[in-house]
């Protein structure tokens, strides 16, 4: 579509959208440069350096992975069904999936903890349970990754959705006359088709798990080397007076959160020119 030449009358309006506009993208700016203008390199390396955030650097990554797989192997037959069939109860399952996305983080913590420690009864619990078959789950590395997997899970579905929701399913009822089964089309029809979609969705779960904190910090803790992830960290930091150091993990955050969305703007712009 060829673009318009702006009129002499326009421009107050275009002057006034690119102030509104420019002035959040300059006050986003100003927090990463006060973020990293707090630090000195030599600072700045010092904390990464550290053992402990070495650690922590490790169970973030470790976790984020976990989390955002097993948030793919859900969300992707989910986002499926959700997309192609009509069923009772589906608008049941569309609400519920809201609930991570609406709900404070914080409070998904503590519906975690209420469900692993007090349900049925504190001696029948579901953490005892557990327990007796040897695996601990409460303030434990299982807890963070089954927090993270909680919340990006229903991010995960609601991308993924829209990528099925846009994917033609001719093709699968083509696949259907021709002798394959429904399972047979979606692995071979749709599933290759909905790649670049599942690709972003992993790839936000995945950002979207790096910054988690209210629901790990209840329900994992935050205790160093142990449960003690990113976000956390910052958290620990802060407690004991060091912001230097809770500036030098922020930024690593940043940077992290940056990588993931150039690499998802990436791969939108390939999936586009395709």
């Amino acid at each position: 579509m060829k673009h318009l030449k702006p009129t002499r009358s326009d421009l107050p309006f275009y002057g006034s959208i690119s102030l509104i506009g420019g002035a959040y993208v300059v006050l986003l700016t100003l927090l990463v440069l006060a973020c990293a203008s707090f630090l000195t390199w030599e600072t700045f390396t010092e904390t990464l350096q550290s053992p402990a955030i070495l650690q922590s650097l490790k169970l973030t990554f470790l976790t984020c992975t976990v989390s955002s797989i097993l948030a793919l192997f859900v969300s992707v037959p989910l986002s499926y069904s959700l997309s192609r069939f009509r069923f009772r109860g589906r608008s049941v399952i569309d609400t519920l999936l809201d609930i991570p996305i609406v709900l404070p983080p914080i409070v998904v913590g503590l519906s975690l903890l209420i469900l692993f420690n007090s349900l049925p009864s504190s001696e029948n619990s579901l953490e005892n349970l557990l327990n007796g078959q040897g695996t601990a789950v409460t303030f434990h590395v299982p807890a963070i990754i089954l927090a993270q997997f909680t919340i990006i899970t229903a991010f995960a579905t609601r991308s993924l959705k829209v990528t099925f929701d846009q994917l033609p399913e001719r093709t699968e009822h083509i696949a259907l006359t021709l002798g394959c089964n429904r399972f047979q089309a979606f692995w071979k029809i749709c599933l290759p088709q909905a790649q670049p979609g599942i690709l972003a969705a992993g790839l936000l779960a995945w950002a979207r798990a790096l910054g988690e904190f209210g629901p790990i910090l209840i329900f994992a803790g935050a205790t160093r080397g142990k449960t003690e992830v990113l976000s956390t960290s910052i958290f620990l930091e802060i407690n004991t007076g060091n912001l230097p150091g809770a500036a030098a993990i922020s930024l690593v955050l940043i940077l992290l959160s940056l990588s993931t969305i150039f690499l998802l703007r990436f791969l939108g712009s390939r999936t586009s020119n395709n």
